[in-house]
């Protein structure tokens, strides 16, 4: 089984966001061309954050990769506004599995946890990264920090130029 992990940022910039998506897109197709064994599909594992995370999760099933849920704690639907709850459960609804990790809240330990789960368990990370570090403890560069420590192959996405809010 191929097995593709995302981090990334919550807020993509508009003028980003067509290049992400165009680039994640790229991504999960060449995966799922790829030459693998009958029956072997592409997992796609994603914490469902708001902003890369769920946009990755929702190219991955359109694409048909198998969707890998990590949530860090117990709280995590706190985080989400309204409109990014309703998101979150629609593709929660669709995943193939869930794994949920053993923190009753959420913090800072707790997503760098859930983040270090998808490098420890996938085979490539495509990190939506404007390569600045990370606003607090488990962001985006704390990830791709690990997942490179690991030796797992990361692709960063990012429109050049562009700011994140």
């Amino acid at each position: 089984m191929t097995r593709i992990g995302v981090t990334g940022h919550r807020a993509i910039p508009h003028e980003a966001f067509g290049h992400v998506r165009a680039a994640l897109t790229k991504a999960l197709t060449e995966a799922l061309r790829a030459p693998r064994g009958v029956g072997d599909p592409v997992e796609a594992l994603s914490s469902l954050a708001a902003g890369a995370d769920q946009l990755f999760a929702e190219i991955a099933l359109d694409c048909g990769a198998r969707l890998t849920v990590v949530t860090p704690a117990d709280d995590y639907e706190s985080t989400f506004s309204p409109a990014e709850l309703i998101r979150f459960r629609a593709l929660l609804d669709r995943a193939d599995s869930h794994v949920t990790l053993g923190y009753t809240r959420v913090s800072g330990e707790a997503y760098y946890a859930a983040g270090a789960y998808i490098a420890d368990h996938c085979d490539l990370i495509l990190a939506v990264w404007d390569g600045r570090p990370a606003r607090g403890r488990g962001g985006t560069a704390d990830v791709v920090h690990y997942a490179r420590a690991l030796g797992r192959p990361v692709s960063v996405i990012w429109k050049p130029g562009a700011e994140r809010p």
